[in-house]
């Protein structure tokens, strides 16, 4: 039986800005209104409504001076531009920034130099993955400074953000799998979470969101919230089949310990983490499995509209890297089939592997 929803904290409001953003008020009677900053029961909107409740004044930052790099992060925050980002890119790039504001909020964004730029990239050398990011979001806001009249030129423009080379997050094995399937049997969330990011390849940021209302008549359809794009696959199988076997999910499929909805992206990937960790696999991850799936599929045979449309890209060349890789595959194994004659009978072709 599904959990009955909490009922929300008394003189709570609730209100949806015209840009289609939730916002949280505190009013007691006819006192103050009061805004609760932060997603709702967060620890910064728990503190806040505490705050109200008890009546203690909330000390408000000083205003950043006019001018000031602190002052075009936040214009840059209030823009529509920031605003219509994807929920995890705000995140990082409020991370980052925010750094920005505490070493070098009281410069003058209008002094800012591309020498200025490259010595914050360099000073991240150690961490390159870091630096790069950190001059991105720094040419995201410059170039927004730039189409609002504050600025004419983006001194970080022509920073080199290439990062190095990495295959990223590993790529799970079929005996991994099954390693993780041997430690979560069905009817476990840990095994349905692993179950439909395979099987629909959503990034952890959809996948933690997906629920009923997103399967209809055998097919997953859901608009992605990176780049705003429509997946529409068949639910297979094995996927099918972890949906029935775990109890209660309507809103959600997957859920906490306590039956409710993650909070986020961020907080999902921590917890699938773990129960990696649980199956003594802490070096796979919950984008590793995307990677897998469609690895799987390229050496099998999907071409790069296939993989485009499965895994929500709209270029193409995202989905050229797993077919080229499957190809080399394939070309070696003929390369070695056609050196065997020889030094030795040809041994079988091995079977392809395939996730059930």
């Amino acid at each position: 039986m599904q959990p009955m929803p909490r009922p929300r904290k008394p003189y709570v409001q609730r209100e949806v800005t015209r840009h289609g953003k939730t916002v949280w008020y505190f009013r007691k009677g006819d006192g103050p209104r009061i805004r609760l900053r932060g997603a709702y029961e967060s620890e910064e909107w728990l503190l806040d409504y505490e705050r109200a409740l008890t009546g203690e004044q909330r000390q408000k930052p000083p205003a950043a001076s006019s001018g000031t790099v602190a002052w075009l992060i936040s214009q840059y925050l209030d823009s529509g531009r920031f605003f219509r980002l994807a929920p995890e890119t705000k995140v990082m790039r409020k991370r980052i920034l925010a750094k920005v504001a505490k070493s070098g909020g009281h410069l003058r964004y209008d002094a800012i130099r591309r020498e200025d730029i490259m010595e914050a990239k360099t000073m991240r050398e150690a961490t390159p993955f870091a630096a790069v990011n950190h001059v991105k979001v720094l040419k995201q806001l410059f170039a927004f400074a730039v189409d609002a009249g504050y600025m004419s030129k983006n001194p970080a423009a022509d920073v080199k953000t290439t990062a190095p080379k990495s295959d990223g997050h590993h790529t799970w094995t079929v005996e991994e799998v099954e390693i993780f399937r041997s430690r979560f049997p069905l009817g476990t969330m840990p095994r349905l979470s692993l179950e439909l990011m395979l099987f629909t390849g959503l990034r952890r940021g959809d996948a933690w969101r997906l629920g009923r209302q997103h399967v209809r008549d055998g097919r997953v359809r859901i608009k992605t919230g990176k780049n705003k794009y429509d997946i529409d696959i068949p639910l297979l199988s094995p996927f099918a089949t972890a949906i029935l076997a775990t109890p209660g999910g309507e809103l959600t499929f997957i859920r906490t310990a306590h039956g409710r909805p993650f909070k986020s992206a961020a907080s999902f990937g921590m917890w699938f983490g773990k129960k990696c960790e649980e199956a003594g696999l802490s070096h796979c991850s919950a984008h590793g499995l995307r990677k897998a799936g469609a690895t799987l599929a390229a050496e099998n045979g999907a071409n790069a509209l296939d993989l485009s449309a499965m895994y929500g890209w709209h270029d193409p060349r995202q989905a050229e890297v797993y077919i080229r890789k499957a190809n080399r595959k394939v070309m070696a194994e003929r390369a070695a089939n056609a050196l065997s004659p020889h030094l030795e009978p040809t041994a079988p072709a091995p079977k392809r592997k395939c996730l059930k």
